[in-house]
C-alpha cells in the first residue's frame, strides 16, 4: 500500500524497524542538511516560531518500503494554473512532483482558494504515469520539497500532535521505493497551519483558512 502519515500512530508502529548503520545515517543527515540549506525560507519560517531547526535537532523515526500507487494520468497542472510554478521538476526531465494541488483547491471559478484536510505527494512521470508517493490525513501538512538527486525527493512539513506542531522531514528514495521519516525533537505550541503556504504560494490568499 501507499505509505500514509498519521502522526504518533505511524511513529509508534514503525519504530520497530531496524535502524540504519551509523555510517549510512551520517550520510543521510548530510543530505538532509543540504536540503534544509537549499530551502532556507522553510527553515527560517519555523525558526521564527522560536525553535532551533539545526539538523542535529532532528532524529530518525523509521525507514520503510513503499508500494506506490500508479495509474495512467498526465500532469493536469499546466501553464496558467496558479499552482503550475510550484511543481518540482525532475532534475533529469522525468516529469514533475506535485505536493500542493491535492491540498489546495484553486481552480477557475472559485471565489477564493481553500485547503482540503488531506495531502498527497504525486509524481507525474514523463512516461504518462501518475505515481502517488505519500499521503497524509488532517494530522499535518506537506509544506515544501525538492529533489536532492534524480532518485531522492525530500518533503518538508509538520505533524499536529497533542503537544503542538512538530516539523517533519520525509526522504523518498524513488528508485528503491523506500521512505525515511525524521522528526524535530521539539514542538511549537501554536502555529497557523496555512502560514507557510500563504508565504510560499504567491497570489493565493489562504489567510482565513484552517487546516
Amino acid at each position: 500500500m501507499v505509505l500514509s502519515c498519521s502522526g504518533k500512530e505511524s511513529v509508534e508502529e514503525e519504530k520497530m524497524d531496524t535502524q540504519p548503520s551509523e555510517e549510512s545515517m551520517e550520510a543521510t543527515f548530510q543530505k538532509l542538511e543540504l536540503g534544509l540549506s537549499q530551502k532556507s525560507a522553510w527553515k527560517s519560517h519555523w525558526t521564527s516560531q522560536g525553535i532551533n531547526m539545526a539538523m542535529e535537532e532532528f532524529e530518525w523515526v523509521f525507514t520503510d518500503s513503499i508500494d506506490p500507487m500508479e495509474m495512467p494520468e498526465k500532469n493536469p497542472i499546466l501553464v496558467g494554473d496558479p499552482l503550475f510554478p510550484y511543481q518540482f521538476a525532475h532534475p533529469e526531465g522525468n516529469g514533475t512532483v506535485d505536493i500542493y494541488s491535492y491540498k489546495i483547491e484553486a481552480q477557475d471559478g472559485l471565489d477564493k482558494p481553500y485547503l482540503n484536510p488531506d495531502s498527497e505527494v504525486i509524481w507525474y512521470r514523463a512516461d504518462g504515469m501518475k505515481e502517488r508517493l505519500l499521503f497524509m490525513g488532517p494530522s499535518g501538512m506537506f509544506e515544501e520539497g525538492l529533489w536532492l538527486s534524480p532518485s531522492e525527493f525530500l518533503v518538508m512539513g509538520y505533524f499536529q500532535e497533542d503537544e503542538g506542531f512538530r516539523p517533519m522531514l520525509w526522504l523518498i528514495r524513488t528508485d528503491k521505493h523506500l521512505l525515511s521519516q525524521f522528526k524535530l525533537k521539539k514542538v511549537v505550541g501554536e502555529y497557523s497551519p496555512e502560514s507557510y503556504l500563504s508565504r510560499r504560494l504567491k497570489g493565493l490568499d489562504l489567510s482565513t483558512n484552517g487546516n
